[in-house]
């Protein structure tokens, strides 16, 4: 069962990173009436896969991420999605202050009962990382009575030895078919994963159709210190 919230802000640093584990629950939010503001930090810009022959060049690729986070949104049925304007694979050098405001005007603006990110250093890249880290600062500052929720994607390989298994599971069967087409929005970047992935649900492969209907999540405890 996913708990009915006043408003869920979605705070990651590239166009489909809200795709692969977040995409049911941000539709499911939405189906059920709540508001969802999704602010992506940068336009991948620095994305790997270029296509072979080429589709962009490292000139053309943002727009074409732009429009395909654009369609992603559609997809989801999510109206209210920001472009921050930060640069691909710089997060990390940015300044802490700077970030931290960010955020803090983000929560300021939508006033959300929960917050989904990435969990600080456990989310593989430097720029999930610092997003985390930036997100986790800000909402620390707050007061605790006005801290919102906070929902956490850690997927590192030690992960489970750090903090455990998630503690909070969305079952999302019902937008399986939107997480797909939210997937695919992101053809640049997962066109080939998708191949691969769709013929394992047409197979009913059991691990697929876990990924495919379930979403998990870290509640963020405030007592850890991950600095």
């Amino acid at each position: 069962m996913i708990k009915k919230e006043r408003h869920v802000l979605v705070i990651f640093p590239h166009p489909d990173d809200e795709a692969f584990g977040v995409s049911g629950t941000i539709s499911t939010y939405i189906e059920m009436g709540v508001p969802v503001t999704y602010a992506c930090l940068t336009l991948g810009e620095m994305g790997r896969n270029l296509g072979n022959p080429p589709f962009a060049n490292r000139e053309t690729l943002p727009q074409v991420r732009k429009q395909e986070l654009q369609n992603a949104a559609a997809a989801m049925g999510l109206t209210d999605l920001r472009m921050m304007g930060l640069r691909d694979k710089t997060l990390e050098f940015e300044d802490d202050e700077k970030m931290i405001k960010l955020i803090t005007d983000l929560i300021e603006d939508t006033n959300p009962s929960l917050v989904i990110s990435f969990y600080p250093g456990l989310a593989v890249h430097p720029d999930h990382d610092a997003t985390a880290r930036a997100v986790v600062r800000a909402i620390r500052r707050m007061p605790e009575d006005e801290r919102p929720t906070l929902y956490t994607i850690a997927f590192a390989h030690n992960t489970v030895d750090v903090i455990g298994q998630p503690d909070i599971v969305h079952h999302i069967e019902g937008a399986a078919q939107k997480k797909l087409a939210t997937l695919n929005a992101h053809a640049s970047q997962t066109v080939w994963m998708m191949r691969d992935m769709e013929k394992r649900l047409a197979e009913k492969d059991p691990e697929a159709m876990k990924w495919l209907h379930y979403e998990r999540f870290y509640t963020y405890q405030w007592d850890r210190d991950f600095e």
